[in-house]
């Protein structure tokens, strides 16, 4: 197991592919595991770096309160540990929340930004049904089986579940070791619901692709409209019918955009100061 400290912790992290450097930051209680249709196509032309969040599968679960300021510094921490000036920064749901958050407060550090399934918080956002949150803390005091039956209803689409669920749920079960507890589950939704850079969209100088699902149920894809319509010259990629498990859903689809993003956006593109 690959752990660093960084900024008074142990993250888990992993490396993948070699070439411009690219964060992959994930969501609420999600580890890397959450990037599996996504490493091996975006490893060939870039190396990723991908990593558990401070609560999140094989990173530490610190007892403390935690925020996304601090996590987009642990995210920042981690890069100095490996050596990484700037990347490309990756962020899906929380991710993409720590991913603004990371360009605000360490903007040299950011070539472009991809924003998935996300949102800016704030009074303008628009929130799942409090029952949703309630959900992801309580899965991990449930049975295994009734967790991944709950869950798998919210990620994906009827269609994609039909098709898929024996899959889903045998990838669920190999990785059921590396669900977070509910504690720190709890730490991470009050560090979503404290979040707010709504006022500093129309700041984003970095190139910004945003990506939503129109049927996300976890963070509805008003959010993701708003991102598109606030960040200045920011692309816009909508999966209509899709879930919050679009990454997955639709990868093919998501990581020809993700490449012909970062493809417009190379080395000779210099970060935002």
């Amino acid at each position: 197991m690959t752990t660093v400290r960084a900024n008074g912790i142990d993250l888990y992290y992993e490396l993948h592919g070699a070439g411009e450097p690219v964060v992959l930051i994930q969501g609420l209680g999600a580890n890397v595991t959450g990037w599996d249709s996504q490493l091996e196509p975006l490893a060939r032309d870039y190396q990723l770096i991908a990593f558990d969040n401070r609560g999140a599968g094989r990173s530490e679960k610190p007892a403390e309160a935690y925020s996304i300021h601090q996590m987009a510094d642990d995210t920042v921490a981690l890069m100095d540990e490996l050596g990484i000036p700037t990347a490309h920064v990756f962020g899906m749901s929380m991710g993409g929340m720590i991913a603004q958050d990371m360009y605000h407060r360490h903007r040299a550090r950011v070539r472009s930004l991809i924003l998935a399934g996300t949102m800016a918080g704030g009074p303008m956002a628009t929130f799942p049904d409090t029952s949703i949150f309630q959900q992801f803390i309580s899965n991990g005091a449930t049975s295994m089986a009734a967790a991944i039956a709950e869950g798998l209803k919210l990620f994906y689409s009827e269609k994609f579940l039909a098709k898929n669920k024996d899959w889903l749920v045998k990838r669920s079960l190999a990785n059921m070791s590396l669900m977070a507890p509910p504690h720190a589950l709890q730490k991470q939704v009050m560090a979503v619901v404290g979040f707010n850079v709504h006022g500093l969209l129309s700041k984003i100088q970095a190139p910004t692709l945003v990506m939503g699902a129109t049927d996300d149920q976890i963070v509805p894809f008003a959010n993701q409209q708003l991102l598109a319509k606030r960040i200045p010259d920011a692309n816009f990629v909508p999966f209509e019918g899709a879930g919050h498990g679009f990454l997955t859903e639709r990868a093919v689809a998501v990581n020809r955009a993700v490449l012909d993003f970062w493809g417009e956006h190379a080395t000779d593109s210099a970060p935002a100061k």
